[in-house]
C-alpha cells in the first residue's frame, strides 16, 4: 500500500503541474488517525469550452494497522459535456484500489457565486468485477468570507453516499473544513465522518487541513 500511495502521489503531482489545467486544487487532511491527499483537476478541451475533462484522485491512508483494510486509492477522469453554465453530463471510468474498476455516468449541477459554490453529482455506475449496479450522489459546498484583499474565512464540506444495487448502504463519508486563506493558501480545522458496508463501520477523525488552488 506504502508503494501505491507514493506512487500515486508523484503521478499526481506530476499531472497538477503539467496539465495547464484552468482548474487545479489540492489538499491534504492529516489527524492522529488517517491521512489523506486529495487533487481536482479540470479543464476545457474545445474552444466554446462545452467539452471539458475533469480529474479527481486521491489517496487516504490509516495510521493504524488494524484500520489498514480501509486504505484506499482513487483515480477517476470524467469526459463532460457542458449544456450550459449549471448543467453538464458525461461518462468515467473509476478505479479504487478496494473495489477494482467501474465504468460510470454523471450529471453535474452547479450553482456558483463570488462567495458561495454549490456542486451536486448524481451518478449511475457498474461495477467491472462483479457486474453489478450502483447509485451514487457526491456534493460540495464552499463558502468564503473576505476580510481583506489578502485574507478571507472559508468553510467547506464535501459529502458522499453510495448505494450498491441502489439499495445496499456501500460507502459514505461527511468531510468539513473551517479555515483561513491567506494569499491562496487556505489552512485550518478539518473532521471527517466515515462509513463502510451494509451494516455501516463508523470511523470519525479529527485533524488539521491545507488546502490551494493553482
Amino acid at each position: 500500500m506504502k508503494k501505491i500511495v507514493i506512487i500515486t502521489s508523484l503521478l499526481i503531482l506530476g499531472f497538477a503541474k503539467n496539465s495547464n489545467a484552468q482548474f487545479t486544487q489540492i489538499e491534504l487532511f492529516s489527524g492522529f488517525d488517517k491521512t489523506d491527499f486529495t487533487l481536482y483537476s479540470s479543464y476545457p478541451i474545445n474552444a466554446k469550452n462545452s467539452l471539458s475533462i475533469a480529474t479527481l484522485a486521491f489517496f487516504q491512508k490509516f495510521n493504524k494497522k488494524e484500520n489498514a483494510d480501509f486504505d484506499e486509492v482513487g483515480v477517476q477522469p470524467t469526459l463532460f459535456w457542458n449544456i450550459n453554465k449549471t448543467i453538464s453530463v458525461g461518462p468515467s471510468v473509476y478505479y479504487n484500489s478496494i473495489s477494482g474498476y467501474s465504468g460510470r455516468l454523471s450529471a453535474k449541477f452547479t450553482l456558483k457565486s463570488s462567495r458561495l459554490l454549490l456542486v451536486v453529482i448524481p451518478t449511475v455506475g457498474r461495477y467491472q468485477q462483479t457486474k453489478n449496479t450502483y447509485a451514487e450522489t457526491f456534493a460540495q459546498i464552499q463558502f468564503n468570507t473576505p476580510i481583506n484583499d489578502k485574507i478571507s474565512l472559508w468553510l467547506n464540506g464535501q459529502f458522499l453516499t453510495v448505494w450498491d444495487e441502489f439499495r445496499t448502504h456501500s460507502r459514505s463519508f461527511q468531510q468539513v473544513r473551517a479555515g483561513v486563506s491567506f494569499n491562496g493558501h487556505q489552512f485550518g480545522l478539518g473532521v471527517d465522518f466515515d462509513e463502510y458496508g451494509s451494516n455501516p463501520i463508523e470511523k470519525s477523525l479529527f485533524g488539521v487541513y491545507y488546502r490551494k488552488t493553482l
